[in-house]
């Protein structure tokens, strides 16, 4: 199958440059670029792309914005593209619904892989961006006070289950709960769907948020 991915920013070089290497790969079709996000978000809407590539600093409708109504709105997924390794965007790019946020140093591979692991369903962080949100959290950044009712629904498994964010994989999560990996993915997907959240970014965020997870050596 291929992924069908919409490329925006506003300096055409670089614009240019990640379209260039995305439409070398066989399973990868840029069907389109944009300018600012304003036009990402009438090129997802008129041609329903998989993944849209979005700078964070545009004219007109910033990439968080445009990525905040292209969720709302579709099926397409995003990855935020940035020279700027701050909090602030992490932080806002993900509660956008963003399930991937590279910093434009990004090696040719990484961008690449990117783009197929947010297609495939799945999120990605770039690792300093990862160790930034972690640290946010342990560091007493925005969580609630008090542990969220919302947990109150899961399982003690399902609550073990959020180790992943940790940023274990689901073979990782096996071993240390002793389970298979089908059993892993079944309760990753029971977490997912009963706290209404997206995917694992997103559980990532809702467990610093409630103190489920604390202060702890990342392994994003």
């Amino acid at each position: 199958m291929t992924v069908r991915v919409v490329v925006a920013d506003d300096q055409e070089l670089v614009r240019s440059g990640f379209a260039m290497i995305l439409d070398a790969q066989p399973d990868i079709e840029v069907v389109a670029e944009a300018g600012d996000g304003a036009e990402a978000v009438e090129a997802v809407r008129r041609l329903s792309p998989d993944v849209a590539l979005l700078d964070i600093r545009m004219p007109r409708t910033d990439g968080i914005e445009a990525c905040r109504t292209i969720c709302a709105e579709s099926g397409c997924r995003t990855v935020m593209l940035t020279t700027f390794d701050t909090d602030a965007y992490v932080y806002e790019a993900l509660h956008a619904g963003a399930s991937g946020f590279l910093l434009k140093d990004v090696r040719r591979d990484d961008l690449v892989h990117a783009v197929r692991v947010v297609a495939a369903g799945d999120s990605l962080l770039a690792p300093s961006v990862a160790r930034r949100l972690v640290e946010q959290y342990t560091a007493g950044g925005p969580r609630r006070a008090a542990p969220d009712p919302r947990l109150d629904v899961l399982t003690a498994r399902e609550r073990e289950t959020l180790l992943l964010a940790r940023g274990l994989s689901n073979a990782e999560i096996a071993a240390e709960l002793v389970v298979s990996d089908h059993t892993v993915k079944t309760h990753v997907g029971n977490v997912l769907a009963k706290l209404g959240l997206r995917d694992r970014i997103q559980a990532v965020i809702c467990a610093y948020e409630t103190g489920l997870v604390t202060a702890g050596p990342p392994r994003l």
